[in-house]
């Protein structure tokens, strides 16, 4: 039999007696921390101990080859709450069918709030300074902290939580907890902690801190905020929103993102890609609370999929083109999604023009091209051709065939001359819109109606709004 036995935050009175009562039955004892104010209540109990061996690895083979019937590991606090120890020790017992029993006595948490008077209705998080900084806290909760060893870990702390608080918001640093004889705190803001002394016996209590007087940083903080917005006290026009009502804002921003792209506005640029990464982060929040996934599953999705897709930078594999690139992603797409047309995957719900010159150039990475833009020229004329007749026939149906197949010609010829399709007739339209206001400008300084132009007259004012406005 193994006992894993708490003795309590350090006071003689913090042992329970169903605890004492185990060390006595013991026939072996060991002890994590032999220099642990807890030890006191041993010493008066008069229990013989020994320290646990170190690393885990070699206390787990003692305490589980013992050849005592009955053994002990007796640590601070409760056995199951911060101490390295014990989840080995489980995890061994089970895999060997070796008889555990825990026999608890009250942890620091409960000592710690005494000790202030704090407290905790919604919960409290307990948090060792060892996770420091692979963890996420909510700040709208307390958090204690231990394992803070010596000032350079309570001073890493401080930086870590600022992040997190304001540097004004005021916190406990307790030391000893529990005991009697030792126990005391000190009361100073955040921004003082670097100066404070700290020890193995030191546990840092921060109280719960409003959304408003928080701090958010990074993309953590814009996490949290985004969470907050859509919890049930947050903004009641975020939480009424679904992945449907938010589409329509997705495609605004997207939109924005791309004028601001073309603008060459930097500033424009960092702020519609936050606006943006928003909707992301909207649509992850309302799949969480679903229980679907979250940006961080979101994020490592995305990981694995550049590691996956780029084998001739993170694997074996070679590439030496550009276009050699876009081929595997294809090839690696298709495997991975298992599709069965190279054409599959483009959204419909893509504009016509970039959707028609993903098509082709998709068609012609596996051999569906012309050998020169030439011959997509010819292709033109062809097209031209064949919905004049159509515009002659009268046909409506006809004619828009013949004029879709006309526009996914200049699609290619686009495509062939290395250009945007998309893009080219974004900048056109750009520039016939400064154009034809030029034009309304200029007539109206000259005090002539647009309507009441000739056409040579249009044409004469057209060619000045082009010299005007190159």
């Amino acid at each position: 039999m193994l006992y894993l036995i708490g003795l309590g935050a350090g006071g003689a009175q913090e042992l329970r007696e169903s605890a004492l009562q185990a060390l006595r039955r013991a026939q072996r004892v060991f002890l994590t921390d032999p220099s642990h104010p807890s030890t006191r209540a041993l010493q008066l109990a008069a229990v013989a101990y020994e320290p646990c061996p170190e690393p885990i690895e070699q206390a787990v083979e003692t305490l589980l080859h013992a050849p005592e019937p009955v053994v002990a590991l007796a640590m601070p606090g409760h056995p199951l709450i911060g101490n390295p120890t014990t989840p080995a020790l489980l995890q061994a017992a089970a895999q060997r069918d070796h008889p555990v029993r825990i026999v608890p006595s009250r942890g620091v948490l409960e000592p710690a709030l005494e000790t202030v008077l704090l407290a905790a209705p919604d919960g409290i998080q307990l948090i060792s300074a060892r996770r420091l900084p692979h963890l996420r806290l909510d700040p709208t909760l307390p958090v204690l902290w231990f394992d803070l060893q010596n000032p350079e870990v309570l001073q890493s702390l401080q930086v870590y939580l600022l992040g997190y608080y304001p540097p004004s918001l005021e916190a406990y640093l307790i030391h000893a907890p529990g005991d009697d004889a030792l126990a005391e705190y000190r009361h100073m803001p955040l921004e003082q902690l670097h100066r404070m002394p700290c020890d193995a016996l030191t546990y840092l209590l921060i109280p719960p801190c409003p959304r408003r007087t928080a701090a958010y940083q990074g993309f953590e903080g814009l996490t949290r905020v985004v969470a907050a917005l859509r919890a049930p006290d947050g903004c009641p026009w975020d939480r009424e929103q679904t992945h449907a009502s938010l589409k329509p804002h997705l495609l605004e921003e997207t939109y924005e993102t791309l004028e601001a792209l073309d603008s060459g506005n930097t500033a424009d640029l960092r702020e519609e890609l936050g606006d943006l990464l928003l909707q992301v982060l909207m649509h992850s929040q309302i799949a969480s609370e679903r229980g679907a996934f979250n940006i961080d599953q979101v994020v490592q999705h995305l990981i694995e999929k550049l590691i996956a897709r780029h084998p001739h930078v993170f694997g074996d594999a070679h590439a030496e083109t550009a276009a050699q690139v876009l081929k595997n992603w294809d090839q690696a797409k298709r495997a991975q999604k298992r599709r069965a047309s190279v054409l599959d995957g483009t959204p419909r719900t893509m504009p016509a023009l970039a959707r028609a010159q993903e098509i082709s150039k998709r068609a012609a990475r596996v051999g569906f091209e012309w050998d020169s833009i030439d011959g997509v020229l010819d292709k033109l004329r062809e097209e031209e051709a064949e919905l004049r007749q159509a515009i002659e026939s009268g046909d409506g149906a006809r004619i828009e065939s013949e004029l879709g197949d006309l526009l996914f010609t200049v699609v290619n010829i686009a495509r062939h001359a290395r250009i945007d399709a998309e893009q080219a007739l974004r900048s056109m339209v750009d520039r016939f819109t400064r154009r034809f206001q030029w034009m309304e400008a200029e007539a109206a300084r000259q005090n002539r109606p647009l309507d009441t132009l000739s056409p040579d007259e249009w044409e004469a004012l057209w060619q000045q709004a082009k010299d005007a406005t190159r």
